[in-house]
């Protein structure tokens, strides 16, 4: 349920409208809006009733949420969330481009790939430190080394950084280092992560799992934003099928839905999608022209010797000619829809 405040309500007409939802055992979480202030009530065990609360002061409107996933749904929230991420905005229009190498192998070489990217149209720098790889005998990245290296790269180029929190155990770790810290589609279910990532400040990065319905996924995010943390950027990235000719397939159907449903950012991963880099450029204009907000895409400037994910990192030409289409793809999507 949602108690929209009117327009004009006082901060202690809010709490007041607070207190009487928490008297009654309930959880309410405000929302502050352009033009309103929102109060979504949590935790509830079955229907609560509205008259309750109509006439509290300042109350302008008790609306029934249908969703499950309550502040995730565009119900709770009708505007669009816009994560900012070190003054790189991501959401309602802006199109943000993250790259770099699958995994941090060396100093020199994030460094040289970093400095590409950005001249080429990065805006934000990736690069995995810990590496959840299917076979135990693959490079599992360098651990905080990686992560010291991630945070060289920012001082160097001003970019933002991105990278994965594989478990509990290093997500503080990862948070003193990382401006957005991902959760990879591997734990996209892992509870326990998704609530240590409500509990921290820094923006996050939440890919689909690899068969996990959409509902599934937003309620993913709900944890998250139940914990308290309202800066989470959905990543699709493909999901497991049949098809052998790619790595996952893409589901472009999920952004339009996903953006009907729920009020955060989604963004595209079409390199863990293809799996082959003549898909990447593609998939990616593709993604762009449905309503993305952006793309995280793997570049390396010597893919055959990449450690990790060479076969779909792109080289820099190719980065710098899909930088150049997808721009052009936004312009268009933006005017056609007067987003």
């Amino acid at each position: 349920m949602l108690v929209v405040m009117k327009k004009n309500a006082a901060p202690e007409q809010i709490e007041a409208a607070v207190s009487a939802i928490e008297n009654r055992g309930l959880t309410a979480r405000p929302i502050p809006g352009g033009e309103r202030v929102a109060i979504c009530i949590l935790h509830n065990r079955g229907a609560v009733d509205a008259s309750l609360f109509m006439q509290l002061p300042a109350v302008k409107e008790v609306i029934p949420v249908t969703r499950p996933f309550k502040l995730v749904s565009r119900e709770s929230q009708p505007f669009d969330t816009i994560v900012d991420v070190g003054g790189t905005p991501i959401g309602n229009g802006h199109l943000v481009v993250m790259a770099g190498p699958c995994a941090i192998e060396s100093e020199a070489g994030a460094l040289e790939i970093a400095q590409i990217v950005k001249e080429r149209g990065a805006h934000i720098f990736r690069g995995g430190a810990f590496k959840p790889r299917t076979s135990p005998y693959a490079f599992q990245g360098l651990g905080e080394e990686g992560l010291k290296i991630l945070a060289k790269v920012r001082a160097e180029t001003g970019m933002a950084v991105v990278t994965e929190a594989i478990d509990h155990e290093v997500f503080d770790l990862v948070e003193h280092y990382a401006d957005i810290v991902q959760i990879g589609a591997r734990n996209m279910q892992n509870f326990s992560l998704l609530r240590r990532a409500g509990k921290s400040r820094k923006p996050v990065l939440l890919k689909r799992g690899m068969a996990a319905t959409i509902e599934e996924w937003l309620m993913a995010a709900e944890y998250i934003m139940e914990g308290g943390n309202n800066q989470v950027i959905l990543c699709e990235r493909g999901v497991r099928t049949f098809a052998s000719h790619s790595r996952n397939t893409l589901d472009l159907s999920a952004i339009p839905v996903v953006r009907q449903e729920s009020h955060l950012p989604i963004i595209v991963d079409p390199s863990h999608a293809a799996g082959f880099r003549d898909q990447v450029v593609p998939l990616g204009r593709a993604a762009v022209a449905v309503g993305c907000h952006g793309l995280i895409v793997e570049v390396h400037n010597a893919p055959e010797k990449a450690l990790s994910d060479g076969a779909q990192s792109l080289y820099p030409d190719q980065f710098l000619e899909l930088c150049r289409q997808i721009e052009a793809i936004s312009s268009v999507y933006k005017t056609a829809t007067n987003y």
